[in-house]
């Protein structure tokens, strides 16, 4: 809508203008909180997930070798014939 009075398009590009610089401001804004975030946990000793899911997997394999071995164990003493040997009872701590 385009009307003859200049004092109203003056101020109607004046808010047009503050509203674009607002928007920019907002934008530098955020983007600069981003990059202060970035910067400080990057100061922080995190694992990356790449090493959280080595870790994992290292973690899986060793419990079910762990359970395989178990079960090698039982079969061994049941070949054997006898139950597991006791563990030998640990002498009472002297206070």
């Amino acid at each position: 809508m385009q009307t003859d009075n200049k004092l109203f398009d003056d101020f109607v590009k004046f808010v047009n203008g503050a509203a674009g610089t607002m928007a920019g401001m907002a934008r530098e804004g955020g983007e600069q909180a981003k990059e202060r975030a970035k910067e400080w946990i990057g100061g922080l000793d995190f694992v990356s997930r790449d090493e959280f899911e080595v870790t994992r997997a290292l973690a899986l394999a060793a419990r079910e070798e762990a359970d395989a071995l178990k079960l090698r164990v039982a079969a061994l003493e049941a070949q054997l014939g006898g139950a597991p040997a006791k563990a030998p009872k640990k002498p009472p701590a002297k206070a």
